[in-house]
């Protein structure tokens, strides 16, 4: 049985829509992938916004009791992402833990008495200020108060600073 012209006609039009379809939606896949692509890379690209922030979320950190930290010291608050850095004088700073190069996370080194950053060596001091580039400014730093003895730190507040000033440490109030 020898198919008709017709017949074959026919067939050869199914194939070729099907081809057809085939070509199409490999090309929808594609445009669908790059775009998913290029949202990804400016996702990554684009400076996000932290999740506290997201989220409107204004964080106070209780520090405790200004008393157990000693002078010249330096204390880590991981869950806020900031040290608290007690001064010579008995002032505090709420430092933030990023670098102000590229944000890496920034460790403090005790037995320098600076912080080092881990990606590109830069330094700061205990109150922040930059001692070895490339760190452009200091250190960040957070609102805090000292409520009956305790140290609060307001995370949702970050300050940027070029240096440090006197005026950006806080003190515990004289008990009077």
């Amino acid at each position: 049985m020898s198919k008709t012209k017709t017949e074959k006609a026919s067939e050869n039009q199914k194939s070729h829509s099907r081809r057809s379809f085939l070509n199409k939606l490999w090309i929808g896949l594609g445009i669908v992938a790059l775009a998913e692509f290029i949202a990804v890379a400016v996702a990554f690209l684009r400076p996000g916004k932290s999740k506290a922030k997201q989220a409107g979320d204004n964080r106070v950190i209780a520090g405790g009791s200004f008393d157990k930290f000693a002078p010249n010291t330096v204390t880590a608050f991981v869950r806020g992402r900031f040290y608290l850095a007690r001064l010579k004088d008995g002032g505090f700073l709420a430092l933030s833990s990023k670098c102000t190069h590229l944000g890496c996370t920034l460790p403090w080194l005790e037995k320098e008495n600076k912080f080092v950053c881990p990606c590109h060596a830069s330094a700061f001091d205990i109150t922040g200020n930059v001692i070895h580039a490339p760190a452009p400014r200091a250190l960040d730093i957070y609102a805090m108060d000292i409520e009956n003895d305790i140290i609060k730190v307001d995370t949702g507040k970050r300050l940027k600073r070029s240096e440090f000033q006197e005026e950006q440490v806080t003190y515990p109030k004289k008990r009077g």
